[in-house]
C-alpha cells in the first residue's frame, strides 16, 4: 500500500495536509498565510465557524475517498475501494445538507475520533521508528479517550470542535508557512549531519508530546468523572413496567423513600398514571409523606407543588435526600403536626421517563390531581377528599392551573383553596421581562428548559425555528443537566462560548408559534376557590409586580383572595424557614380544612377594582 494511501487512511477527514504532503515550498507559504487569516476569524467566531468546520469534514472525506482508489495493493483494492465509496458519499452528503449535518456533527465527531483512534493503534502496532510508535499509540489512545468523551457531552463538543478546528488550522498555516521558508532557505553543513540532528530533535518532540498527550487525556477523564460524579442516579424503581393501567391517576407503585424524613413523618415514593398537556398517557412519580401520629378517620391533602430545579429525569426532587424537609417543602413538619398527608409531585417528565410540562399549564396540573387520587390507592392510608393546593415559583403556576382544572379532570377531589408563593403567572410576560435584559449563561440555559419541553410537547414549536444553526443539540444538551449537579458547569461553559460569536436564540421566543403557547399557558383570573398569593419585594426572579397584577386581575374577576407582600425578601426567602409567611400559611390552610370559615377576602378588604 502507498504512503499517500496510508496517509488517507489516518487523516480521512483532515485533507488538507495530504493534499500539501508534496507542495513546493512556494505553494507552501502562500497557503500559511492564507489559512492563518481564516484561523483567526475562526477562533474569533465559533459558532459560524462550525459550518465552515462541517464543509472542510465533507471535502475531505471526498479527497481521502479518491485517495483510497489509488492504493497499489491487490489485496486492499476491493476493501479500500469499498471504503473511498463511502467516504466519498458521506462526504457529498454533507455538503449538499449542510445543516443537517451540523445536528449530527458532535456524534459524527466523537465516532471519528474513536475510529481514528484505533487507526492510528494500528500504525503505531506496524511501522515507524520507536518514537513514532510511542507518539502514535498515544495519540490513539488520546482520540478513543476523547471520542468517548465527545459522546459524553455533545454542547461542549460542538463548542470545543469548532475552537479546536480554528486552532488546529492556525498551527497548520504556522507550519506549513515555516516548511516552505525552511526549504527555500536550508543552507550550511552536510546533508548527514542536518538529518542526524533533524532525526534527534525529531524524536525527542515526539517524546515530549506524547508525555503531554498522556496528561491531557488522563486530566480530561478526571474532569469527566468529576462532572459525573454529581449527576443523579435514577433507579429502577421510575421505570414503568410494560403495562400500565389506563386510566390516569392510577398507583402503579410503591417504595419506601431513602432520603431524610422529617420529624413525626414516614415518606413514601409512589409512581402513577396521568395525562399530558395534549392528552397522551404519562407516568409521574411523587414523595407522600404520612404523619406517624394522626388523628382517627380520613386525613386532609395538601399538594405541594415545587419550583424549579430543572427539566431532566435526574431533577426530580424524590431523587434528593432533603426532598421531603421543612427546607424544601415549607411547614412540612407542621402540617404532619395536623395530620395532613402531604403529597409532593416531581410532575411527569422528573424521575419517570417523558416530556417534563415545564410550565405548561395543563401538563402540571394533572401530574398534581394525579398524584392525589394515586396517593388514595395506597393500602392502610384513608384520604379525605378536602385538599389544599400549595405551590412556589414553577409550582405557583402548576397550582393555579390545578385549582381550575380540578372540577373537571379529577372531580372526586374537593379542593378547598389553593397557596401560591412567587407564583409564575403569565410565561409570555416573564418570558418578554427575562429578554429585556442583557443576554448571559444561565439565561440560555433556562431558555433551553422552556424551548426544549415546548417543542416536544407542541408540534408547532420547532427549535430550529428559534435557535442558532447548527445548536440544536446543544439546546437539547443544556435540557438535560440540573442545575445542583455540577455538570451544569458544562452548560454554562458553552452558552459563554456560543455567546462571544452570535446569540444562541436569534429568533424572537415571545413571537410565532412559541409566543402562542406560552401566551395559551397563563393562568386563570377566575376561581371558584379562594387564594392566598405572597412574594417578596426584592425578589430577582419573578417582578413583583407580577404577582400584584395578577391578584388585581382576580379581584376584578369577582375572585377572593388574601395577599402577603413581604418587604425586603427574595425568591426562595419566602418559602424557607424563619419565613414570616408560614404562620399565615398554616392559619389559612387550616382553615380551609377544618371549620371552613370565610377566607380572609383583601379584594373586599381594600377594594380593588
Amino acid at each position: 500500500m502507498s504512503e499517500t494511501v496510508r496517509r488517507s487512511r489516518a487523516q480521512r477527514w483532515n485533507a488538507l495536509p495530504t493534499l500539501l504532503s508534496d507542495a513546493s515550498p512556494h505553494v507552501l507559504m502562500v497557503v500559511g498565510v492564507a489559512t492563518c487569516a481564516f484561523a483567526l476569524l475562526i477562533v474569533a467566531r465559533p459558532l459560524t465557524s462550525l459550518l465552515a468546520l462541517a464543509m472542510y469534514v465533507g471535502v475531505s472525506a471526498i479527497v481521502s475517498g479518491i485517495l483510497d482508489f489509488r492504493t497499489t495493493s491487490r489485496a486492499g483494492t476491493r476493501w479500500n475501494r469499498v471504503i473511498g465509496t463511502i467516504s466519498i458519499l458521506f462526504g457529498v452528503a454533507v455538503l449538499v445538507w449542510p445543516e443537517r449535518s451540523l445536528d449530527l456533527l458532535p456524534v459524527a465527531l466523537s465516532i471519528v475520533l474513536i475510529i481514528g483512534g484505533l487507526a492510528s493503534l494500528g500504525d503505531a502496532l506496524t511501522r515507524g521508528v520507536p518514537s513514532e510508535r510511542a507518539l502514535t499509540a498515544t495519540w490513539g489512545v488520546s482520540q478513543i479517550v476523547f471520542g468517548i468523551l465527545a459522546a459524553a457531552w455533545l454542547d461542549l463538543t460542538v463548542l470545543v470542535a469548532a475552537t479546536v478546528f480554528g486552532i488546529w488550522l492556525l498551527i497548520f498555516s504556522i507550519i506549513a508557512f515555516v516548511r516552505g521558508a525552511r526549504a527555500l532557505l536550508a543552507t550550511g553543513g552536510s546533508p548527514r549531519s542536518r538529518t542526524r540532528s533533524r532525526r534527534a530533535w525529531a524524536a525527542a518532540g515526539r517524546y515530549a508530546l506524547a508525555v503531554i498527550l498522556v496528561g491531557v487525556t488522563v486530566a480530561g477523564w478526571w474532569v469527566d468523572d468529576w462532572l459525573d460524579s454529581g449527576a443523579p442516579v435514577v433507579d429502577s424503581f421510575y421505570t414503568p413496567p410494560e403495562s400500565v393501567p389506563g386510566e390516569h391517576g392510577k398507583l402503579i407503585r410503591i417504595a419506601p423513600y431513602d432520603g431524610i424524613a422529617p420529624a413525626n413523618g414516614q415518606v413514601h415514593r409512589i409512581l402513577y398514571t396521568t395525562r399530558d398537556a395534549v392528552g397522551r398517557a404519562a407516568v409521574a412519580s411523587a414523595l407522600v409523606i404520612v404523619p406517624e401520629t394522626a388523628p382517627p378517620g380520613p386525613l386532609p391533602v395538601v399538594a405541594w407543588n415545587h419550583g424549579t430545579t430543572g427539566v431532566a429525569r435526574g431533577c426530580a426532587p424524590s431523587l434528593r435526600t432533603d426532598a421531603a424537609t421543612k427546607w424544601a417543602i415549607p411547614a412540612l413538619e407542621d402540617a404532619l403536626d395536623r395530620g395532613w398527608v402531604v403529597v409532593a409531585t416531581d410532575y411527569a417528565g422528573q424521575g419517570a421517563p417523558g416530556v417534563f410540562p415545564y410550565l405548561i399549564g395543563k401538563g402540571e396540573a394533572r401530574s398534581t390531581l394525579d398524584g392525589i387520587l394515586a396517593a388514595q390507592e395506597i393500602d392502610g392510608l384513608v384520604l379525605a377528599p378536602e385538599v389544599v393546593l400549595w405551590g412556589h415559583s414553577q409550582g405557583g403556576h402548576a397550582t393555579l392551573w390545578a385549582a381550575e382544572e380540578a372540577e373537571t379532570y379529577a372531580p372526586d377531589l374537593d379542593v378547598r383553596g389553593a397557596a401560591v408563593l412567587a407564583p409564575v403567572t403569565d410565561p409570555l410576560a416573564l418570558a418578554r421581562e427575562l429578554r429585556s435584559g442583557d443576554a448571559d449563561a444561565l439565561l440560555s440555559v433556562l431558555i433551553s428548559w422552556v424551548l426544549v419541553p415546548y417543542a416536544d410537547t407542541y408540534p408547532d414549536v420547532r427549535i430550529v425555528d428559534y435557535a442558532a444553526p447548527g445548536s440544536r443539540t446543544i439546546v437539547r444538551e443544556m435540557a438535560q443537566r440540573c442545575p445542583s449537579e455540577p455538570g451544569v458547569i458544562v452548560s454554562v461553559i458553552t452558552a459563554l462560548g456560543v455567546s462571544q460569536d452570535r446569540p444562541l436564540y436569534p429568533a424572537d421566543l415571545t413571537r410565532g408559534p412559541m409566543g402562542l403557547r406560552l401566551a395559551e399557558n397563563a393562568v386563570a383570573t377566575q376561581y371558584d376557590v379562594p387564594l392566598l398569593v405572597t412574594w417578596g419585594t426584592e425578589d430577582e426572579v419573578i417582578p413583583p409586580e407580577f404577582p400584584q397584577r395578577f391578584v388585581d386581575e382576580v379581584c376584578a374577576e369577582g375572585g377572593r383572595v388574601r395577599w402577603v407582600v413581604l418587604d425586603g425578601y427574595r425568591h426562595l426567602d419566602i418559602l424557607q424557614p424563619p419565613s414570616r409567611f408560614l404562620p399565615t400559611l398554616m392559619r389559612w390552610t387550616d382553615a380551609r380544612l377544618t371549620d371552613g370559615a370565610e377566607p380572609d377576602d383583601d379584594c373586599a378588604r381594600y377594594g380593588v377594582e
